[in-house]
């Protein structure tokens, strides 16, 4: 029997990723760099995009590394999905920095307050 959760889709989305990574003899880099391309074939929104911003990111990936691989798939794939891509690239890289800012700003204001409470 399943359990009850606030977010059994997510839930089950981690799931999935957790067991795919898990079955899966790639390394992180090369891991992300194919899924960055799977999901530029099949024109994802910026949303599936930010799900991997950070394992990106410790993966040490660079901004040019996508684009390699935005450059490699584009006969393929197409200029349009491409160009697409792109555009949610960037709208996730810009929600990732906009929750890091909000998260660092919260982060200060508690410590402010705690520091007045003192």
């Amino acid at each position: 029997m399943a359990t009850a959760s606030d977010a059994p889709v997510l839930d089950t989305i981690a799931a999935m990723t957790i067991d795919s990574i898990e079955r899966c003899g790639m390394d992180d880099h090369t891991l992300i760099l194919t899924r960055i391309a799977a999901l530029v074939a099949m024109d994802a929104p910026a949303v599936s995009y930010l799900a991997h911003v950070d394992p990106a990111m410790k993966a040490s990936m660079t901004i040019e590394q996508v684009q390699d691989v935005l450059v490699a798939i584009a006969p393929v794939v197409g200029t349009a999905r491409v160009m697409s891509a792109a555009g949610h690239i960037a709208e996730a890289f810009g929600f990732a920095i906009a929750l890091a800012d909000s998260e660092a700003a919260s982060i200060a204001q508690a410590e402010a307050q705690s520091r007045n409470k003192s």
